[in-house]
């Protein structure tokens, strides 16, 4: 179908000012006085509706399920992510307009400014989907668009072991922790599926507990019939509502949570997390961003000194609020995987560590130095 035809329907809708339904859409195709045959009027009306209240070209990659990740940084270069690295597809736009047509139409239905004034933006989708964009001039040569896919369903830890995420057993011990009511992190870069093993052991909670989810983008949406989610909020234009992570948290506490649960601790709410899990709240866990698990308490001292906690009332927090951190690492062939665990223990300056209690293994996880303590901390849930 030409471009000249679908510009002149498009146009007739936007006067209309009508919601583009189906119908409409094809009577919109139909009343331009060109004979168009079933399949034409179908493949535009299709055509059109992804443009106008879909993800345009972008439609087929999202709804694909092994799709994670889909990134535009050309109109001829769009990328997407099966969990096997990057793969440039055949999806192209007309032009560098139309892909900032459609990041500005995206960020509009997700309630946020894309223009001049405000050259970025990081939203989430009505469907779940994360959405990051960048316009010309920031971006040279055309807009750039990321788009986080975030899928219905929880993995179970058999699926992930089946997925090469665990090694062979690795989800009976994982399931060990959450019986346990141990405290961990998980750690890894991005896109190492730190939110996906989240959810799945989440799922792994008594259907007695009552779950209390603290995210900046609701993104954990584990299979669990008592899961309550609560989701931060930017300012208004006018500088006002603004509802951060660390709100989030303190609220999450007065909800009788038997787990509290982060999705990513980023920022001030360290010390309020740190704090309940001092105080009772077993079992609590969430993702943090790290290179490497031995990495993750000098992170959380970063996190916790902007935030005015000094170092080492954090350690002595840290020590007796945290039991374990699991790492997650991307291999080069695009593969995520669980690829150590540590516990924590206290240096002779008392300075908070990590000890390396298993590490990935094509058969199962291989016991290092830390297993005897992680196994003492299992106790009978081993």
């Amino acid at each position: 179908m030409s471009a000249g035809l679908l510009d002149a329907v498009r146009q007739r809708l936007a006067e209309s000012g009508d919601e583009p339904t189906p119908a409409r859409v094809a009577a919109a195709l139909r009343a331009q006085g060109r004979l168009l045959g079933a399949a034409e009027v179908l493949g535009g009306t299709e055509e059109l509706r992804g443009e106008l209240v879909g993800a345009g070209p972008l439609e087929p990659l999202l709804a694909d399920p092994s799709v994670t990740d889909v990134l535009v940084s050309a109109p001829d270069r769009v990328w997407v992510d099966r969990g096997r690295g990057l793969e440039r597809t055949g999806v192209t736009f007309p032009d560098a307009a139309a892909v900032r047509r459609l990041a500005q139409r995206l960020a509009a239905v997700a309630g946020r400014r894309l223009d001049d004034a405000r050259p970025w933006t990081d939203a989430r989708l009505p469907d779940g989907t994360r959405m990051h964009a960048v316009i010309p001039p920031v971006a040279v040569g055309s807009t750039c668009l990321s788009l986080r896919v975030v899928r219905p369903r929880a993995f179970t830890p058999a699926e992930l072991v089946a997925a090469g995420t665990l090694p062979p057993g690795g989800d009976l011990l994982l399931r060990a922790v959450v019986d346990a009511r141990l405290s961990f992190l998980i750690s890894g870069g991005t896109g190492t599926g730190k939110t996906t093993l989240l959810a799945g052991l989440l799922g792994l909670v008594g259907p007695a507990e009552r779950i209390v989810v603290a995210e900046d983008s609701a993104e954990l949406l584990p299979d669990h019939p008592h899961a309550v989610r609560l989701q931060s909020r930017t300012a208004n234009q006018e500088g006002a509502g603004r509802v951060t992570l660390r709100d989030l948290v303190r609220q999450a506490l007065r909800m009788r949570p038997d787990r509290l649960v982060v999705g990513e601790v980023r920022g001030a709410e360290v010390t309020e997390l740190l704090a309940a899990l001092n105080t009772g709240h077993e079992g609590g866990c969430g993702t943090v961003h790290a290179n490497a698990a031995a990495d993750v308490p000098a992170r959380l001292e970063a996190l916790g000194t902007a935030a005015g906690l000094d170092r080492a009332a954090l350690h002595s927090q840290l020590a007796a609020a945290l039991s374990l951190v699991i790492h997650l690492v991307r291999d080069r062939d695009g593969r995520r995987r669980v690829a150590e665990v540590h516990t924590l223990e206290r240096d002779p300056a008392g300075w908070v560590r990590t000890v390396p209690a298993l590490r990935w293994g094509a058969a199962e996880f291989t016991r290092e130095p830390g297993w005897e303590r992680l196994r003492k901390l299992l106790g009978s849930a081993l």
